[in-house]
C-alpha cells in the first residue's frame, strides 16, 4: 500500500514568477502547439460522495486534513483570475471540486464570472442540483455536467458510497433542465465489475431527452484510487455495448481539443459520448488548465506538481504579471501523461482529482 502523505508534503507547487517569458498579444501555445482553451477552477476539496475512483474513505475519512477556509482563493480573487485567463484567450471556464455546490453561496461567484466572454458550466454530484439550480441559472451559469454512474441505487452507492438516493440527483437533472441548464451532460465513470451493466441503462434512460451521456474509462487519477488496467471497461466495448442495442455513429467534435469523442443514434434521438484517457488518449489536444482551490496551476490531471498563483495574487502583483506568469507556465508546458501511460507510471503520487477538479 502506498503511503498516504499529508497535503503539505503532497500539494507541492513551485514558486510562479511574474516574470515568466510571455509576451502580450502573443498566441497561447505550448511547447506542443495546443493553445490555452479552457480553465477548470476548483472552488472547494471538500465533497458530500465518497467515490471509490476519487475519494475512497479509507483515505479520505473524518480525520482527513481539508484545507482551511482561509487557504481558499476568495470569490474577488477568482473572479480577477479569471477575467486575466479570459484576455489570454481562455473560451471555457467549469466550475469545479470536490463537490462545489458544498462552498457556501457559489451563486454570487457565478454573477461575478458571468460578465466574461466565455462559456461559463459547472460539474456536480447532483446532490444539491435541485436546491440549487434556479439560483445559479438566475446568476447566469450557461450549462451543468452531473456525475451519475448507475440508475440502481445499491450499484450507484458501490460506485459512490453515499447514503444519496439515484432519485435525488434525477430530481436535480430535471430542475436544472427548467432552469434553462441545458444541454446537460451526465458523465458515468465505468469500472470493470461493478457498473459497465449500467452502459445501457443510462443510455437508454437518456436517449431523447435532450441530455448527453458520456461514459469515462476509469483513469488512475491521484494515487489512492487503487487503480489497475483490468478494472478499465475500454471505450470501444463501451460503444459496442451501446451500438447493439441502439444503434450509432460517429460525429464531429464541438471544438478542437474537446474531451469526449460524440456519437449520434442513427434513429435521431440525441447523442452519447466516451471520454478514453487510457485506450485512446487525447493529449496531443489537450487545452486545459487547472486552479486549485488554494490557488494553484496545474498543468495536466495527472500533475504531481503545481505553479503557485495565489502568492502572486496576494503579493500584490497586478494583472499584466499575472498575465506574464500564466503565460509563462502554458508555452513551458509538455504534458501528455496518458499518452505515456505504462504500469510503471500508473503508481506516481499524483496530484488528487477532488483538489484539482475533474
Amino acid at each position: 500500500m502506498p503511503r498516504i502523505v499529508p497535503i503539505a508534503d503532497h500539494r507541492s507547487s513551485r514558486p510562479l514568477a511574474a516574470a515568466d517569458a510571455f509576451a502580450p498579444g502573443a498566441p497561447v501555445v505550448d511547447t506542443l502547439g495546443r493553445r490555452l482553451h479552457d480553465l477548470r477552477i476548483s472552488v472547494t476539496d471538500r465533497c458530500n460522495f465518497r467515490c471509490v475512483y476519487c475519494m475512497p474513505r479509507d483515505v479520505f475519512g473524518r480525520d482527513y486534513p481539508f484545507l482551511p477556509h482561509d487557504a481558499l482563493l476568495s470569490f474577488e480573487e477568482i473572479a480577477r483570475v479569471a477575467g486575466v485567463f479570459a484576455g489570454l484567450g481562455v473560451e471555457k471556464i467549469r466550475l469545479t471540486g470536490g463537490e462545489p455546490l458544498l462552498r457556501k453561496h457559489l451563486e454570487k461567484l457565478v454573477a461575478m464570472l458571468a460578465p466574461l466572454p466565455v462559456d461559463l458550466t459547472l460539474t456536480t454530484n447532483g446532490a444539491l442540483l435541485g436546491r440549487k439550480a434556479q439560483a445559479l441559472a438566475d446568476a447566469g451559469l450557461k450549462r451543468v455536467t452531473v456525475s451519475l454512474d448507475a440508475l440502481d441505487d445499491a450499484t450507484f452507492r458501490a460506485m459512490g458510497d453515499t447514503d444519496t438516493p439515484v432519485a435525488t440527483v434525477l430530481e436535480g437533472i430535471d430542475v436544472a433542465a427548467r432552469a434553462g441548464l441545458a444541454p446537460i451532460k451526465v458523465n458515468a465513470v465505468v469500472k470493470r465489475g461493478v457498473n459497465e451493466h449500467a452502459v445501457v441503462d443510462l443510455a437508454r434512460r437518456f436517449r431523447g431527452s435532450g441530455h448527453i451521456v458520456r461514459f469515462i474509462e476509469y483513469m488512475d487519477v491521484g494515487a489512492t484510487n487503487g487503480w489497475r488496467m483490468d478494472d478499465v471497461v475500454p471505450a470501444a466495448e463501451i460503444l459496442e455495448r451501446i451500438d447493439a442495442v441502439f444503434p450509432i455513429e460517429p460525429i464531429d467534435p464541438n471544438y478542437g481539443g474537446e474531451v469526449a469523442e460524440r456519437w449520434r443514434y442513427r434513429d435521431g434521438a440525441g447523442e452519447v459520448g466516451v471520454i478514453a484517457s487510457v485506450t485512446r488518449a487525447f493529449c496531443g489536444e489537450c487545452t486545459r488548465l487547472r486552479l486549485s482551490t488554494d490557488g494553484k496551476l496545474y498543468t495536466c490531471l495527472f500533475a504531481t506538481q503545481g505553479h503557485d498563483l495565489r502568492a502572486l495574487v496576494r503579493g500584490g502583483a497586478d494583472d499584466d504579471a499575472i498575465a506574464r506568469a500564466i503565460g509563462g507556465v502554458w508555452r513551458a508546458r509538455a504534458d501528455r501523461y496518458s499518452a505515456l501511460r505504462t504500469a510503471a507510471t500508473a503508481p506516481a503520487r499524483k496530484i488528487e482529482m477532488s483538489y484539482i477538479g475533474g
